[in-house]
């Protein structure tokens, strides 16, 4: 991409990643140092017109999540649109970071969570 000086990329973390949560240590500074690697790599590559950035779900149903069972619920219950996010919002922030609407968007974590990160 940096070769041919056009590129997108959008790494997916968590709102885990700057939210600390039981049981969730290893998940979550994971997804904290690929948030990081994100606004990096922004930085890095940016000037080569690749911009970089990252989409941060909330709870989320998918078959991933489908072992937490109620608790996801729960979950989805707190946060501010009180309910469980589908993939497609996931992909909706997706397809606009890759778009030449986003074309000056470099370094950014958007937040699909319901409104978790406003909270």
């Amino acid at each position: 991409m940096a070769n041919r000086q056009w590129g997108r990329i959008v790494n997916i973390t968590t709102m885990v990643a700057y939210l600390g949560m039981p049981g969730a240590a290893l998940y979550g500074s994971s997804k904290a140092a690929l948030q990081l690697l994100t606004q990096a790599w922004a930085a890095e590559f940016g000037p080569k017109s690749v911009t970089v950035n990252a989409v941060a779900p909330g709870p989320i149903r998918t078959p991933g999540t489908e072992g937490m069972g109620e608790a996801l619920e729960q979950l989805g219950k707190t946060v501010p649109a009180g309910r469980v996010g589908t993939p497609a919002e996931v992909a909706a922030a997706v397809a606009f970071l890759v778009s030449e609407e986003a074309a000056y968007v470099n370094g950014a974590t958007v937040s699909v969570d319901g409104g978790r990160a406003a909270v």
